[in-house]
């Protein structure tokens, strides 16, 4: 086209999804972006666009795009292609620059909104895949009308150094690929190397190449040159004279004492920093004294014999020998025609070298010292070096100061191995690096001479895995080995638990289940952090970020984590895998959030979880549900379902044909006695306890915790509990507020039945109800006078939509004979009273149309709702309260229980006297 369209590709919102997620299996970027009126221009209508991308971004022509096949972007680009596909590609591109090897992404129109695009792409590293998104959106933008105050090369730039900041260094990433190829899950601890391998009681750290196994007092000696040679001289091995001192006069006369040509280096430095060799005078030493020094933490300084050799450094790893290289000292080579500098500049030019850690190689730095080394070979940066002539940049071969490695691990003398190892036991390290300075590694160093000059703590890989002359060595095997000997686990057991409603009783069940088995379990939920019955922090815990919590706790053995709709939308599972999958039931709730505004969609979340079981996994679905039972077409592990359905039902021929085939299933047998819950597995069936001797169940009359009784009993079979410590979980599980705060909690006040519950939804209350009515009818049966009032106290959240707000009130109003209507302390978004006016709506429709509903009040506040609730309470009545606030309530029922009516506060004696009263919408008579 002839002219350009303003460029206005713009980011509406980012996530970051740190597990399984509904848009990949594996970590990943979410971008929402704009493409304005870019959605008019695909790119085979911008001229040189496609052109000018391949230009700046050559490994895009690597991409196969959906076409599979090298080169299918590429045809995609020229065919024509929208610009929020092309954003996925330049991030996936972006991240491949600094060295990411990640190929997955996706991008999908939003429904209903022309333009808008979920953008997907893969990381590795959150940072660098969150500002290579931005720079791919800034870069298509300057790719269609071209932005004079970008600069491309200046930006890729500092993207690469925004990258290299965070990126681990080869150490930590020798052993996290030699982790991840053994299938050990890992979690980093901060934006540096420290590392946690393995999940909760199994769980190892690592900090570069120190493990949790070092020993600090190991690493102390280590650091103190001083005293490691004391103890290695102890143990007879051969080391250099040296001694320590704190300032130039004693270092003059210690080296006079030990003979000239001497060694000054700092007591605690490290990578070579502050070491001065091959001192020959007193003024030498006095000038090396004050280098050394500025680089000794503590003040001390040493002075030792110099030993002439080559330097070699012995990795030892759990006390045996893993790798020998020969360190070199940064140097340059004469051609007879550069200078030194420009043999400098031609070296560092090669790929291999960059700043610091980052590459295989370190640039070398042409510094005062530097120029030193030069003048003592008789040269500058200006001289020519002879062809073939070797200059010194560095006296020590240190890899940071621009050294190269040559891998000597086969060529050393057993006895020169035998030594090193020695050294590394005498200190104490798990992990050392042994320095020798020798004529020879093939020959014993007794017999031609050398010493151990140093032992290392923490020693770099990066000379081994990747030397400049010879083979790399893979010494994170022994690392791994060390932490994760054959056959020990990195992995703890994690059961995750979802459903519309019933994802926290179930989660506590299958938690003291395995509790009376002796696990340590770490549970989450809409309660807090649980870790062995302790309640850590108290608060909403089902989303990811307190998944990984519980998997970073090192008494932990098992996992139980309830996990939420908004978690997986927000964040993904936060977790790799889970090991048993439950899906209670899908029922409408929090519809019309987050783009999910039908059940199905809500149903395509909740399978997050199912499509995170592995191979030897099991799913644990609910056969009575459609939605759920369709989940099994994306399971890759084994299926159990449960079912409340009676034989000879559709769903029951169903499972009778599952478990035909070799299945499992836990399904409900009637009886005259009652109803049994029965295990079966292929042909096999196996009793398991009647359900009106579980206490969770009030005699069989809370449905709803029947069938969470048969999740978790499915769920605890699964993971491999006996029967027999399955039924005794139940049957010691109750619905008691200490073992399952705010779900369906009984008490009794002055004769009053009040329940506990933290039903929300319309869904919710139905079951509710249900009980409701089954326990109301046996209150009825038992009393001797008028029928029982039910009281119901209900609310839900502020972000539900308004039809889902009517209908609780209008299902509630079949259930209840008085209804007070309340509202949450955050109102999420809602203006105060509106939630409450819409779910009385609701109540009142229902009142209209005939139902069991005659009295409704409006009382903002929970506990003077609660209040207001108890004061149309008689000895007898049933009052149902929905809390928010459960810990509040239970204390307010206890007071209530103290002072009886006499006691109470103003609004009950005076209603109008609360802020928060309304008064009755309609009342009739009977309440």
């Amino acid at each position: 086209m002839s002219e350009r369209p303003t460029p206005d590709l713009a980011i509406l919102e980012t996530r970051v999804y740190r597990g399984a997620n509904v848009w990949s299996y594996e970590r990943a970027i979410h971008l929402v972006v704009d493409l304005g009126v870019l959605e008019q221009f695909p790119t085979n209508t911008l001229h040189g666009f496609t052109e000018e991308l391949l230009t700046m971004l050559p490994g895009l022509r690597e991409h196969s795009c959906s076409r599979g096949r090298r080169g299918g972007f590429v045809e995609r680009l020229t065919e024509g292609t929208w610009l929020g596909h092309v954003a996925e590609h330049v991030a996936l591109a972006l991240q491949q620059v600094v060295g990411h090897d990640i190929r997955r992404g996706k991008t999908r129109g939003v429904k209903g909104q022309t333009g808008v695009y979920n953008v997907i792409y893969a990381y590795v590293d959150e940072q660098v895949g969150l500002a290579a998104g931005k720079l791919a959106v800034r870069l298509v933008n300057h790719l269609v009308d071209a932005d004079p105050e970008f600069d491309w090369a200046h930006e890729l730039e500092q993207f690469i150094l925004r990258a290299e900041r965070t990126a681990f260094g080869p150490s930590t990433q020798a052993i996290l690929d030699e982790a991840v190829s053994r299938d050990i899950p890992w979690i980093r601890l901060n934006q540096h190397s420290l590392v946690q391998l393995g999940q909760g009681v199994h769980a190892k750290r690592i900090r570069a190449t120190m493990t949790s196994s070092t020993s600090a007092i190991a690493v102390d000696i280590a650091s103190d040159k001083d005293l490691t040679t004391k103890l290695l001289a102890a143990a007879g091995l051969p080391v250099p004279k040296q001694e320590s001192v704190r300032t130039a006069d004693q270092a003059v006369r210690v080296a006079e004492r030990i003979g000239y040509p001497v060694v000054v280096k700092p007591l605690d430095g490290n990578h070579g920093r502050g070491v001065c060799l091959d001192l020959r005078d007193e003024q030498a030493v006095r000038d090396s004294f004050e280098i050394a020094l500025g680089q000794s933490r503590g003040g001390w300084v040493i002075v030792e014999s110099l030993v002439l050799g080559k330097d070699y450094r012995c990795l030892i790893i759990d006390g045996r020998l893993a790798a020998i290289a020969e360190r070199v000292p940064a140097h340059v080579v004469g051609d007879g025609r550069s200078s030194v500098e420009q043999l400098v500049d031609l070296t560092n030019a090669d790929p291999r070298r960059g700043v610091g850690h980052e590459k295989v190689l370190t640039r070398i730095k042409v510094d005062a010292g530097a120029e030193e080394v030069l003048a003592a070979q008789g040269h500058c940066l200006t001289s020519v070096p002879e062809e073939g002539e070797m200059v010194k940049l560095a006296l020590t071969g240190n890899m940071s100061t621009g050294g190269i490695s040559i891998d000597r691990t086969f060529e050393a003398h057993p006895e020169n191995i035998e030594i090193a190892e020695e050294a590394a036991r005498m200190i104490g390290l798990d992990i050392a690096g042994i320095d020798f300075i020798c004529p020879d590694i093939t020959e014993p160093v007794r017999e031609t001479g050398g010493a151990i000059c140093e032992v290392n703590a923490a020693p770099g890989f990066r000379m081994h895995t990747h030397p400049t002359i010879g083979e790399p060595q893979f010494i994170a095997k022994p690392v791994v080995d060390m932490l994760f000997p054959a056959g020990t686990q990195s992995r703890i057991p994690i059961v995750a638990v979802t459903g519309t409603n019933g994802k926290t009783t179930t989660s506590r069940m299958i938690s003291h289940i395995f509790k009376g088995m002796g696990r340590k379990v770490g549970m989450t939920s809409t309660d807090g952090v649980v870790i062995d019955e302790r309640l850590l922090i108290k608060a909403d815990a089902s989303g990811p970020r307190s998944a990984r919590m519980v998997l970073q706790n090192p008494r932990v053995d098992f996992a139980v984590f309830e996990v939420a709709r908004g978690g997986i939308l927000r964040e993904g599972l936060g977790y790799e895998r889970n090991d048993v999958a439950v899906v209670i039931n899908v029922q409408p709730d929090h519809l019309g959030l987050r783009g999910i505004d039908t059940v199905e969609q809500l149903a395509d979340v909740k399978a997050v979880l199912v499509e995170a079981v592995p191979r030897d996994g099991h799913a644990v679905l609910n056969a009575d549900d459609p939605l759920v039972r369709a989940m099994k077409r994306k399971c890759s592990g084994e299926v159990v379902w449960f079912s409340m359905e009676e034989p000879g039902s559709e769903v029951r021929e169903m499972i009778d044909s599952h478990c035909r085939r070799g299945g499992k299933a836990l399904v409900l047998n009637p009886s005259e006695r009652g109803e049994m819950i029965v295990v079966r597995h292929g042909r096999r069936e196996m009793q398991l306890a009647w359900t009106h001797l579980l206490p969770a169940t009030f005699s069989g009359r809370a449905r709803m915790n029947v069938q969470n009784c048969l999740a978790a009993a499915a769920a605890a079979f699964a993971a491999g509990a006996p029967l027999h410590d399955i039924r005794q979980g139940l049957r010691t599980f109750s619905t008691s507020y200490y073992l399952s705060p705010g779900r369906l909690n009984e008490v009794e006040v002055n004769g009053v039945n009040v329940i506990v519950d933290y039903c929300h939804n319309a869904p919710g209350m139905r079951m509710l109800g249900d009980f409701v009515d089954r326990l109301g009818e046996s209150m009825e049966s038992s009393h001797d006078l008028a029928r029982p009032s039910r009281i119901g106290i209900i609310a839900t959240a502020g972000d539900r939509r308004d039809e889902d707000m009517r209908e609780l009130g209008h299902v509630a109003a079949q259930h209840f004979d008085v209804l007070v209507v309340r509202e949450d302390d955050s109102l999420r978004g809602r203006e105060r009273g509106e939630v409450a006016s819409l779910v009385a709506e609701g109540v009142r429709t229902a009142m209209e149309a005939g139902a069991r509903c005659k009295r409704i009040e409006t009382v903002l506040d929970e506990i003077s709702a609660v209040r207001r609730a108890m004061s149309h309470a008689n000895r007898g009545d049933l009052v149902v309260v929905c809390v928010d606030q459960h810990g509040a309530v239970m204390s307010e029922l206890e007071n209530w229980s103290k002072t009886a009516h006499a006691g109470a506060g103003a609004s009950e004696e005076n209603p109008t006297a609360d802020p928060d009263y309304t008064p009755s919408v309609t009342e009739g008579q009977g309440a």
